[in-house]
Order: C-alpha cells, then structure tokens, then sequence
C-alpha cells in the first residue's frame, strides 16, 4: 500500500508540475504578443512623429525666407519701406575728408 501512497504522490507531483510548467509557458508567450503588439504601436507612432518633424522644419525653413518675413512685415504688420528722411546712419559719422568720397560713391555713375 505504500508504495501506491509513493507513487500516487509522484503521480500527483508531476502532474501538478506538468500543469505550472504548461500554465507559465502560456501566461510568458501571452506576454510575448502584448508587448510584440505594444512595440508596433509604439514603432508606428514614432513613423508619425518623424513625418510630423519633417513637415514642421519644412514649414519652419518657409517662413525663415526673406519673402515670407517680407510679406509677413507688410500685410500682418502694417510695415513699409521707410522714407529717406527717416533712414539714420549707423556707426561713426564721416570726418569731412572722407565725406566727398561717400557722396560721389553713392550717386549714379560715381566711383564703385
């Protein structure tokens, strides 16, 4: 009688061996495809994020363009060109020796 006690105790051992080792390898592969699943979501909204990248630094390098800043300036600002009463020079004033120098560089058909 014993040795059936033995064996029905081995018995039982290994079945219940049997059953953790069958119900671990299932809940590890159910794991395996959730985060398999969680990487193409996250492998998909990277995609979307470098394409909505890209389309921003496009967007950025058009409204860097002298053109835009110049339309921008114009039409949403209300800018003009100034008048020439209005430009001030910038930097040291001319001494009087180099004064007739600037003038006839800046008049038509002067010295370049």
């Amino acid at each position: 009688m014993t040795r059936s006690r033995a064996f029905l105790a081995l018995w039982i051992l290994a079945v219940v061996a049997a059953t953790s080792a069958f119900v671990l390898q299932l809940a590890l592969r159910v794991r395996s495809m959730e985060l398999g699943y969680e990487l193409g979501r996250v492998h998909g909204r990277v995609a979307r994020l470098r394409e909505v990248k890209r389309v921003l630094e496009l967007e950025l390098a058009s409204q860097e363009t002298p053109e835009r800043v110049d339309f921008v300036a114009r039409s949403l600002l209300g800018m003009s060109e100034p008048s020439a009463d209005r430009i001030l020079a910038a930097g040291r004033q001319p001494t009087p020796e180099e004064a007739p120098a600037i003038v006839s560089a800046q008049e038509p058909g002067g010295v370049r």
